[in-house]
């Protein structure tokens, strides 16, 4: 985003593009990524989070194509550090139990979430 600081925080939650959820599963989908690196970040980063928190929860919804994608970003973000979870669905409603439906990722600084992140496409 112009203007904004690179030192901000914000949270990113990668979305299967190729699960062709509906709007409503994406939306349960994600909260549940959030609400998870929320709580996880709070008890192991909580520079990180307060920083995050105290500025307004910045979140962004990115899209992949596929669940390899998925884990390629997991694997970027885990060997620096940053905070992730990974959502599994119990495939209640419209698709097969186990699938995993996103990715979440931070909160971490925008600068650094960007060099991971930065070419993806909003959902």
């Amino acid at each position: 985003m112009a203007g904004r600081d690179p030192d901000d925080r914000k949270l990113v939650v990668l979305v299967r593009n190729d699960l062709k959820m509906t709007k409503g599963k994406i939306a349960a989908q994600v909260a549940h990524a959030a609400v998870n690196c929320a709580f996880a970040s709070k008890k192991k980063d909580a520079v990180n989070f307060n920083a995050w928190y105290d500025s307004g929860q910045a979140k962004v919804v990115l899209r992949v194509d596929s669940e390899r994608e998925l884990f390629e970003f997991k694997a970027v973000a885990e060997a620096l550090g940053i905070t992730c979870s990974l959502i599994t669905d119990a495939g209640r409603t419209q698709i097969e139990p186990g699938s995993i439906t996103c990715l979440g990722i931070g909160p971490e600084k925008v600068s650094v979430l960007d060099k991971i992140t930065g070419d993806l496409k909003m959902l």
